[in-house]
């Protein structure tokens, strides 16, 4: 196990008082600097800042950093949630280290793909099954995380086969559908 403790911090962020939104930071006693090559070359969509020995990731709306003796996320419902989210990062960490043997290490920068990228393999029907007015809000919120392929009921049909695995090669959090 390579982080047995650590301090944590629950909050409403300075900038945004009265936010309904908290943030969270996981402050370690152990230098994770050695896992952020492993945690990028499994979680997709993770942007791997080696000069800067951090990890960026996109979990389902929240923003989550890697650094050295450092985790952090943000933009979470409640202080509970906020300290579950913690606390599963943490133990991802973990997992990853404990299976470094089977995994191959990547210090490959990767981009997140721009909404305009994700929007370009959209069927673009604006059909609104999504719950979004237009593709490109869709588009949007699935660059940051907030929604997924499946709640795009479109990108089941045959038409769209081969859009549909270019977007799960490029999106975040982007679990194979159909």
């Amino acid at each position: 196990m390579l982080i047995k403790t650590y301090d944590l911090d629950v909050f409403t962020p300075p900038c945004e008082p009265g936010a309904e939104r908290f943030s969270a930071v996981a402050r370690l006693t152990t230098d994770i600097s050695e896992v952020l090559p492993y945690l990028n070359a499994t979680l997709r969509g993770a942007v791997y800042h080696q000069a800067a020995n951090a990890l960026t990731w996109k979990k389902g709306g929240h923003n989550i950093a890697f650094h050295a003796f450092e985790i952090a996320t943000s933009n979470v419902a409640d202080r509970d949630a906020a300290i579950k989210e913690l606390d599963g990062l943490v133990q991802l960490v973990n997992r990853t280290w404990e299976r470094r043997t089977e995994l191959t290490p990547s210090t490959q920068k990767r981009q997140r793909p721009t909404p305009m990228a994700i929007y370009q393999l959209l069927p673009k029907t604006s059909c609104k099954q999504c719950g979004e007015e237009t593709c490109y809000i869709f588009a949007l919120k699935l660059s940051l995380g907030q929604r997924q392929l499946a709640d795009c009921p479109p990108l089941l049909e045959p038409a769209y086969v081969a859009r549909r695995r270019q977007l799960e090669n490029m999106v975040i959090d982007a679990p194979a559908i159909g």
